[in-house]
């Protein structure tokens, strides 16, 4: 798991803070959608972004996506899940040029969990519209639908101001790493060679600026399906170790356990995330 450790410090510091604006492959149909660091946010010990869901509104409380395993307290255990907890954790706001605009501050933990996915969402004491207003910064828009394998990606870690620059390789059946388990990974390909602090950074598609996944972990070392070394497990079992691949999972399902707003309901017809 992509949390932060002293050894991804230098590695860091060799590459310093980088632009995200780039272009498509020449394959594309359209220009890239130029990606900035606005709306990311550093935690204290990972990355993650302001985010709305598509029919969120201005007045609503905004929302902050990070991953379940950088939750302070502690990781989740498998199976558990945690909805609606009192929460006070802060938050640094970047800007476009990944300079601190200020820190934003959580009301509650609205949901987190480790199991299926790896996600933390934090439900803040303002809205999007004051945060427009005073730091003229807007939130990422969450895709609903599932990301296509082929398609650009950018990883943007607001932890150490860094981004990474790949495709969607392919989706991984289920990911195993220690006692976890991950459905439908997303595989980068291998140019997304994350580091630790990244984890909970926005993957947005470059062709249509949309997130579509949480950059979450990457084996490290070529062990199998331990913690820092996840494998991925095919339908009917086969294991498969990829030395230095790493993987996001993928966000499309938060759309559909959202009521109207930013308000989690996971009663929802078409709500498939982990419930209590």
């Amino acid at each position: 798991m992509k949390r932060s450790f002293a050894g991804a410090l230098a590695a860091a510091a060799l590459t310093g803070a980088t632009a995200l604006s780039g272009a498509a492959p020449a394959s594309a149909a359209a220009p890239a959608v130029t990606v900035t660091y606005a709306g990311t946010v550093a935690l204290s010990n990972c990355s993650g972004s302001l985010v709305r869901m598509p029919d969120s509104a201005p007045q609503d409380r905004a929302l902050v996506l990070s991953n379940g395993h950088c939750l302070s307290g502690g990781m989740p255990d498998p199976g558990e899940v945690l909805v609606d907890r009192p929460s006070s954790r802060s938050f640094t706001l970047l800007d476009a040029s990944a300079g601190r605009l200020g820190t934003l501050r959580a009301a509650k933990l609205v949901y987190a969990t480790m199991t299926d996915t790896d996600v933390s969402l934090y439900e803040l004491t303002t809205t999007y519209a004051a945060i427009r207003s005073r730091y003229g910064v807007d939130p990422l828009t969450v895709s609903a639908d599932h990301p296509v394998q082929g398609e650009p990606v950018k990883v943007v870690s607001g932890y150490w101001k860094r981004t990474y620059t790949c495709a969607v390789d392919g989706f991984v059946h289920e990911l195993h790493e220690g006692g976890w388990v991950w459905k439908d990974s997303v595989r980068y390909t291998p140019a997304c060679n994350t580091i630790g602090g990244t984890s909970g950074s926005p993957v947005v598609d470059t062709s249509t600026g949309l997130l579509v996944a949480v950059n979450n972990t990457g084996n490290e070392d070529g062990g199998s399906c331990t913690v820092d070394n996840p494998c991925e497990v095919d339908e009917n079992g086969g294991v498969t170790v990829r030395k230095g691949i790493n993987y996001a999972e993928e966000t499309y399902l938060l759309t559909r356990c959202f009521a109207p707003g930013t308000t989690l309901d996971l009663t929802l017809p078409d709500c498939r995330l982990p419930r209590p």
